[in-house]
């Protein structure tokens, strides 16, 4: 009987640490309280990540968008920051972005696609979609030619168009179920 009893007691310690693990995952994702601020909000971690003169810090994670390995876009400043696992920027750059922004928060990469035309009719590449508002997909992407200079304000877009080095980096950086931080 000892052996009966040893079984189950490992097979409760192995339920137990598979429940911890999966709480602790969760937990990775939750939203920082910055994030969960409205628009209009003078929220912490627009504040904490400016440098002098106002503009985003490109060096500097910004405060209140998360810990980890992440993408983190800032729909105020127009900024990305790629944030390695020791929270350390990776890179930086600005985009161009479409006409219909994501909501502060917290997602994940749901999709992506290598080359496609984006909903402006424009030839596309390294499309890392992470979330829909109001039926239109919202995503970082390249323009594979020469591209608009601005957005067709007409046109409901949710690409927020990179350079294409800066395409090229997202793409390996972000893959799918990547964490994307969207800030004010």
């Amino acid at each position: 009987m000892p052996s009966s009893s040893s079984g189950i007691v490992f097979g409760l310690t192995a339920a137990a640490l598979a429940t911890v693990g999966f709480l602790g995952y969760q937990a990775y994702g939750t939203v920082p309280t910055a994030l969960t601020k409205a628009h209009t909000s003078a929220a912490p971690a627009a504040v904490a990540s400016k440098a002098p003169g106002g503009k985003a810090n490109p060096n500097v994670p910004p405060a209140g968008s998360g810990v980890g390995e992440r993408v983190v876009y800032s729909v105020g400043s127009d900024r990305i920051w790629l944030v390695g696992s020791r929270n350390e920027v990776t890179r930086s750059f600005t985009a161009r972005p479409g006409t219909v922004d994501p909501a502060p928060g917290v997602y994940r990469v749901t999709s992506r696609s290598n080359s496609v035309i984006g909903t402006d009719g424009v030839p596309i590449e390294h499309v890392v979609r992470f979330a829909t508002v109001d039926g239109v997909a919202i995503g970082f992407s390249a323009a594979v030619g020469d591209a608009p200079a601005a957005a067709d304000s007409t046109v409901r877009t949710g690409g927020i168009r990179e350079s294409r080095e800066d395409g090229d980096a997202m793409w390996a950086f972000a893959t799918i179920g990547a964490q994307v931080a969207v800030i004010p």
